[in-house]
């Protein structure tokens, strides 16, 4: 399903965890990169006016559905997708490699973050092999000389699976420079979801995430900087549902 305005649509291409885990396990057997890129409300407010970040989400290979008002507009379509937050994902993407024996590298956030995510995920996935970790510094250009050497490290770590937390749209404008420069490396956005593992960020209760108010949990927690994000995702929704229903 195709979401956003005319002319600047980006597409949700996997519509199931399933078709997501088969892509991505075929992917690492083949030892073939690809980009992958979790679609939300915050998101689509960004890509009408963001040239640099709707090249790169075109750029990605595979799209999935994050956040329930993409899931409810994928509906009222008659196009359903399942819900896959990047978040969700890490471990069970970490579960496929260690099945096929290929390492992981985690970018983004901080170096106490960085190795505190990669303890727990080799705690929680047996045979799981991190092969590279860097916290590039604030300010942090993702298409300039600074990311070509990250890149560079990268793709000779033996890394099969990167998965990077910088945040939109910085982090899925690394990724789309990677799949140039580090092209059998798979890259997988994933925002806060290696915080959340580290315990430097706390994730909502899972009882506010099945009831769909996982927002209002972020915005508790930082509402100067949630609020304005929120009122923004608000804002772009009739608009959302109008267009999906002409797609039905």
């Amino acid at each position: 399903m195709k979401f956003g305005k005319t002319n600047r649509e980006v597409e949700v291409n996997i519509p199931t965890k399933a078709a997501l885990f088969r892509t991505i396990q075929d992917r690492l057997k083949q030892r073939s990169g690809f980009a992958l890129a979790t679609l939300n409300l915050d998101h689509l407010t960004k890509l009408p006016t963001d040239n640099a970040f709707l090249a790169a989400y075109r750029a990605h290979d595979l799209v999935v559905a994050d956040g329930r008002p993409v899931i409810w507009l994928s509906q009222l379509a008659g196009q359903p997708v399942e819900l896959m937050p990047g978040s969700d994902m890490i471990v069970p993407l970490c579960a496929i490699c260690a099945e096929e024996n290929r390492p992981i590298a985690l970018i983004g956030s901080s170096d106490a973050a960085l190795n505190g995510a990669a303890k727990a995920l080799k705690a929680r996935v047996p045979g799981l092999e991190v092969a590279y970790i860097h916290a590039p510094p604030y300010g942090f250009d993702p298409q300039g000389a600074q990311a070509d050497d990250i890149l560079h490290d990268l793709a000779t770590s033996g890394s099969a699976l990167c998965f990077i937390a910088l945040g939109a749209p910085k982090q899925e404008i690394f990724a789309a420079h990677g799949r140039k420069f580090a092209p059998n490396v798979g890259f997988a956005s994933i925002g806060a979801g290696l915080d959340f593992l580290s315990g430097h960020q706390v994730r909502a209760p899972k009882i506010m995430r099945i009831l769909a108010l996982e927002w209002l949990w972020r915005a508790a927690q930082s509402p100067r900087r949630m609020m304005p994000r929120y009122a923004k995702c608000f804002a772009i929704l009739p608009g959302l549902a109008l267009r999906a229903i002409r797609q039905r």
